[in-house]
């Protein structure tokens, strides 16, 4: 097979400047996996920002994906806001009794400050580890959740709504306290070695809550956020539906987006071309039970709808791999990316 000719910094900046690299950029984002390669329990692994570091690279070294992820749990914002986090054996930590009872509490909330918070200290050293070993070679990816979806983790669903729906002015409180502290936290990876930020908005997807909605929640809320956020940030809908807003998530600032697997992915690339870098969007749920010739047909089938121009990057449509998915799936994911990804695309 050909040498690859570029870097995996260079291949993902070629990418997202919408040209075509050596080869299509992938990630998988195992982020739990690497407990495995130490015979931890997920909760005594990410435990120790070192041994995640090293995790991250083994996997990199098996599979060849084309960044490492300053990322642990999603559910450590919560925890930096005092809210509970419940571990599992088998899959990631999530989210457990809410920090705040309801929004009366709001009133008298502060936001964490990153420096004083442990769980968010030591997200931070995992990335300087990351950063000190990859140098400019490898970038390194941190991750946020956006002020207007972290209050599904700080009350509840059903109290969110409410709040959304009939307390205007408490749900601007709220949102001015989260801002602040998304901002905060997003910079503080950045300067620690975080080359950009995944910017994860679950509830400003049209799967979640209407257009109309959104222009006057989500997407307000992004384009104050991510003008304060001093590096690159792409959007994540976390599975959820991008393409009816695409559009205005252009108008944010963000420099990609991640595409859904319920949606077309060649409508998503043709809508985001020369604007966004498309992200996805391999069903990582279904993932548990491919073969690994049904893994080739599926990385085969998003190069061919996506990749053709550069702006492409080949990932799951989520942002983390399951527990349950076999090695030999993922091995071959990375083995059909080189095989099927390589510039041009002729096979096309």
């Amino acid at each position: 097979m050909k040498t690859e000719s570029m870097t995996s910094s260079e291949r993902l900046s070629t990418a997202m400047s919408h040209r075509e690299p050596d080869r299509v950029p992938f990630l998988l984002p195992t982020v739990m996996q690497g407990a495995r390669e130490f015979g931890l329990s997920i909760q005594d692994y990410f435990s120790r920002p070192d041994l995640v570091a090293e995790g991250q690279w083994r996997l990199r070294a098996r599979y060849g994906h084309d960044a490492l992820l300053g990322f642990m749990y999603g559910a450590v914002e919560a925890e930096a806001w005092g809210g509970e986090v419940i571990y599992r054996e088998d899959g990631p930590p999530n989210a457990g009794q809410p920090p705040l009872s309801g929004s009366a509490d709001i009133a008298r909330l502060e936001p964490p400050r990153v420096r004083d918070t442990p769980c968010l200290q030591k997200v931070l050293r995992l990335i300087r580890l990351l950063k000190d070993r990859a140098g400019n070679e490898v970038p390194v990816f941190g991750s946020v959740i956006s002020p207007f979806s972290l209050p599904v983790m700080q009350l509840g669903f059903e109290n969110y709504l409410l709040l959304l729906h009939e307390q205007p002015e408490r749900f601007e409180q709220l949102m001015r306290l989260n801002e602040a502290f998304c901002v905060e936290w997003a910079n503080a990876q950045l300067e620690a070695g975080a080359g950009a930020i995944a910017y994860a908005d679950p509830v400003s997807s049209p799967t979640i809550i209407p257009r109309a909605l959104y222009l006057k929640t989500g997407f307000l809320i992004a384009r104050r956020t991510l003008s304060k956020i001093k590096g690159a940030v792409a959007t994540s809908f976390a599975s959820g539906r991008c393409l009816a807003i695409l559009d205005d998530v252009a108008q944010t600032g963000t420099v990609g987006i991640g595409a859904s697997f319920l949606e077309d992915l060649a409508a998503v690339k043709a809508a985001a071309r020369g604007r966004l870098t498309v992200m996805g969007n391999l069903n990582a749920i279904e993932m548990r039970h491919w073969t690994p010739a049904e893994a080739e047909i599926r990385v085969k089938e998003a190069i061919a709808k996506a990749g053709p121009g550069g702006g492409f990057v080949l990932t799951d449509n989520h942002g983390e791999i399951p527990w349950q998915v076999p090695d030999s799936v993922l091995l071959t994911i990375a083995d059909a990316v080189r095989r099927w990804g390589r510039y041009p695309l002729d096979w096309i």
